[in-house]
């Protein structure tokens, strides 16, 4: 079996992986990611206990149980730069030996939930409300780096929204990736479904003008206005996508859930969002209580 080297899988001092600084006994199978490090804690004081800490840089992991349910809580950072490095370091860690620095025979299947913030692009998904992804599309390209192909569905929908948007022209290559259909059930009552665009920044990538001029003026509109059978495009923000299609390819159960802190359409922004956010770690906890190990 092939080694992998050392510059291709970095491991510390102390036997564990490099940005994550975790050894594998310090990740559960379940595992929530978020994106500000703050919102590590916010998460881990709902556990009955924490075994471990971990920090390096702005990954956090704090791992721990509710019941019996074991749970790793990790920041990720902002944007799917940073989440090919956690996406790819937690399979590592289950999936990799890291003294042989050899894969695995058999395989671990993770549980990864996004707990974070998005801005929604439908008048009628206000502020303060949630949003279950059901597909990633992915205007960052991350995807395109790696061997990948959808099922005829996933790719009937792309083409669709590339002929509708036309946002390919200039500065994307989009890819699009479905939620962990085992996941998403449990999350239907008090949530909206739809497509949720990852987008490359926080500014011109998602149409905010403030002192430059965008090359694409009518992004938000096109998003909005995108429509292929049932689905919609819900919401906006910088990091499902990759966790959708990275998920998918490495063998993992993906969802993404987000509370809503912008309303792009009505221009309103949440009076408190962080109540919000709370509120949305609240109830994933209690769903992810009440699953089976």
């Amino acid at each position: 079996m092939q080694t992998i080297a050392e510059s291709e899988l970095i491991i510390n001092r102390r036997g564990a992986i490099y940005h994550l600084d975790l050894r594998p006994e310090e990740l559960a199978d379940t595992v929530i990611t978020v994106g500000d490090p703050d919102r590590v804690e916010a998460v881990s004081r709902h556990f009955d206990r924490v075994e471990s800490k971990s920090r390096h840089r702005e990954f956090i992991t704090h791992t721990g149980c509710i019941g019996k349910k074991r749970i790793s809580v990790v920041s990720t950072g902002i944007g799917t730069d940073n989440i090919d490095i956690v996406l790819n370091e937690l399979d590592a860690l289950v999936n990799i030996d890291l003294e042989t620095r050899t894969v695995k025979e058999e395989l671990t299947h993770l549980t990864i939930l996004r707990i974070g913030t998005a801005g929604s692009l439908q008048a009628s998904i206000p502020v303060d409300s949630f949003v279950a992804s059901t597909h990633g599309l992915g205007i960052d390209n991350l995807l395109n780096f790696y061997r990948h192909e959808g099922n005829e569905e996933d790719q009937q929908l792309l083409h669709s929204f590339i002929t509708q948007t036309q946002l390919h022209n200039r500065f994307s290559n989009p890819y699009i990736s479905t939620a962990a259909a085992s996941l998403l059930r449990h999350f239907v009552e008090g949530y909206h479904h739809g497509i949720t665009v990852t987008c490359p920044g926080f500014y011109g990538p998602q149409g905010r003008i403030l002192r430059l001029g965008l090359s694409h003026p009518s992004l938000v509109d096109r998003l909005t206005d995108f429509r292929f059978g049932q689905h919609r495009i819900a919401n906006f923000e910088m990091e499902t996508a990759g966790i959708y299609g990275l998920g998918r390819l490495l063998g993992h159960h993906c969802l993404s859930l987000s509370a809503i802190v912008a309303n792009r359409i009505r221009k309103e922004f949440s009076k408190d969002g962080d109540a919000a956010v709370e509120s949305l770690i609240l109830r994933t906890l209690d769903i992810l209580g009440g699953l089976q190990q």
